[in-house]
């Protein structure tokens, strides 16, 4: 033990029994039959099974709308939190971040017993209240943080060169708070696209997920065909990750 790699072995370990393992087993069900035999027919189900397409075009909408309503809420709460002028105290940066510390489950909970005693008819509207309420601090804390380490030089020199305050924010702050933009946007989209209980709380499951769909399928032992699903949801986040992460490049003051 006295070489500072064998310090990760540990972590090697879990990384091979809770991710590597996990996922190797959604390939080997998602390409077996019932009998344990090797096929695809799990996966080109999944492109002629109305409920699931319908279902998965849903959680896209969904996702879409929440994901814009995040954005909509969280940029100007990161650019507030990160501007020295307009909040002088740490401590409200820790308030916005404040229900991240909270079991996800525990928020739905109590943010569907809120629209029961308010009245509300649990819904679309309700469910996207809920979502935005769970979300938003996933949109706000990365574009803080891109913020908060943002080079000002640039946009004082901008300043200084004749441009206005809306020009330096179009032109400066907005593209430089691009990474973090795209960090929120993808820790907001995949999981409302994954998510199953959020769903079936605020809706009283009048809306189903594509997480319901696949929580539905293992709950009723298919596992070939959940495991399927689930691949394919796996596929698209790595897809999604790649999209929107792309390759960091490292500046003065932060990254683009």
């Amino acid at each position: 033990m006295g070489k500072r790699s064998n310090w990760a072995i540990p972590y090697l370990i879990f990384l091979v029994l809770f991710v590597a393992l996990p996922l190797l087993l959604i390939v080997v069900y998602a390409l077996q039959d019932g009998n344990g035999g090797f096929t695809f027919s799990n996966i080109t189900r999944f492109f002629t099974d109305k409920d699931a397409l319908s279902t998965f075009a849903v959680s896209i909408e969904v996702a879409i709308e929440n994901t814009l309503i995040c954005l909509l809420l969280g940029y100007p709460a990161a650019y507030i939190l990160a501007n020295k002028n307009l909040n002088k105290s740490a401590v409200t940066a820790i308030l916005f971040i404040l229900p991240m510390w909270i079991n996800a489950l525990m928020r739905t909970l109590a943010t569907a017993e809120l629209f029961n005693v308010m009245g509300f008819t649990l819904g679309k509207g309700t469910l996207l209240m809920g979502m935005a309420y769970d979300y938003l601090p996933f949109m706000i804390y990365p574009i803080y943080n891109v913020l908060l380490k943002m080079d000002h030089s640039y946009e004082e020199a901008a300043a200084d060169l004749g441009a206005t305050p809306s020009q330096v924010f179009r032109k400066v702050t907005l593209p430089l708070s691009m990474p973090g933009i795209s960090s929120g946007i993808l820790m907001v989209f995949m999981p409302t696209v994954s998510t199953f209980a959020i769903s079936e709380f605020l809706t009283n499951n009048k809306i189903k997920l594509f997480g319901t769909i696949i929580q539905e399928n293992i709950n009723s032992s298919m596992w070939n065909y959940g495991a399927a699903l689930s691949l394919i949801m796996l596929v698209i986040i790595g897809l999604t990750t790649l999209v929107l992460g792309g390759e960091d490049r490292e500046i003065e003051g932060g990254t683009v």
